[in-house]
């Protein structure tokens, strides 16, 4: 239980986001439209989470992706969205401006 909760909340292992990046991960910033145009990171794909099922068939799910929001909640749960539908290689980056810093 504590190891998916870590995991769910991306306390596990530590993730190299600078690499996953150049490796061609996919940025998915599940913010609201107003929040993602206050600023977001560059090349990032803005699907809100209450709308992320809309999206799902757009992404590959070989791809690796990185979930990010304002705090680490919502892609926590974009993670675990993205996992239930098949998605292998999700990341849950935790708020958009510390993630940017990681990358």
């Amino acid at each position: 239980m504590i190891n998916t909760l870590k995991n769910l909340f991306g306390l596990g292992p530590k993730v190299n986001y600078a690499d996953l990046v150049k490796q061609g991960a996919v940025i998915l910033d599940v913010r609201s439209p107003g929040e993602y145009k206050q600023g977001h990171i560059k090349g990032s794909i803005n699907a809100p989470l209450n709308d992320l099922s809309r999206h799902i068939p757009k992404l590959k799910k070989d791809a690796t992706i990185i979930t990010c929001c304002a705090s680490g909640m919502r892609s926590a749960s974009a993670k675990s969205i993205l996992k239930s539908n098949g998605f292998a290689q999700v990341h849950n980056g935790g708020g958009w401006s510390s993630l940017q810093n990681k990358i």
